[in-house]
């Protein structure tokens, strides 16, 4: 297999999405992965530094809708809740329905409950998580 020039990179459609029936809202909702920059800039705002600089808490604060607000998308990918006043309307949403599809969201972008607290610092480690490259 020949190694991928940076154009191909760039152009590979690799983003997955799911459409899901929202019953509550009359309709559905395509859920599209997080991007890795979207994934990144989620898991900073979840985490809550202390004064030394170090993790202190996890932030959830609206955090369905804000999961979400990377994750609902159009036909063409463009997000539906860009704005923060967007943000905290979709966060008015029914709770049951806004989990219901964050765990969707979680799923598609490989967002794991381990992922938070490994961005908060709170992961547990063993002998055996280290690794080396020599």
């Amino acid at each position: 297999m020949a190694l991928l020039t940076a154009e191909q990179i760039g152009a590979a459609a690799d983003r997955k999405f799911e459409d899901v029936e929202v019953p509550e809202w009359g309709g559905s909702v395509r859920i599209q992965s997080m991007s890795g920059t979207d994934r990144n800039s989620h898991q900073a705002e979840s985490v809550v530094f202390g004064t030394n600089g170090r993790p202190k808490e996890v932030n959830l604060r609206d955090q369905y809708a804000r999961i979400l607000a990377r994750c609902i998308v159009d036909e063409q990918g463009r997000r539906l809740f860009v704005t923060d006043r967007q943000v905290a309307a979709l966060g008015a949403k029914d709770a049951t329905v806004l989990e219901r599809l964050a765990k969707v969201a979680k799923r598609v972008s490989g967002l794991t409950e381990e992922a938070v607290e490994d961005a908060a610092g709170k992961s547990a480690t063993t002998d055996g998580d280290s690794s080396s490259t020599d």
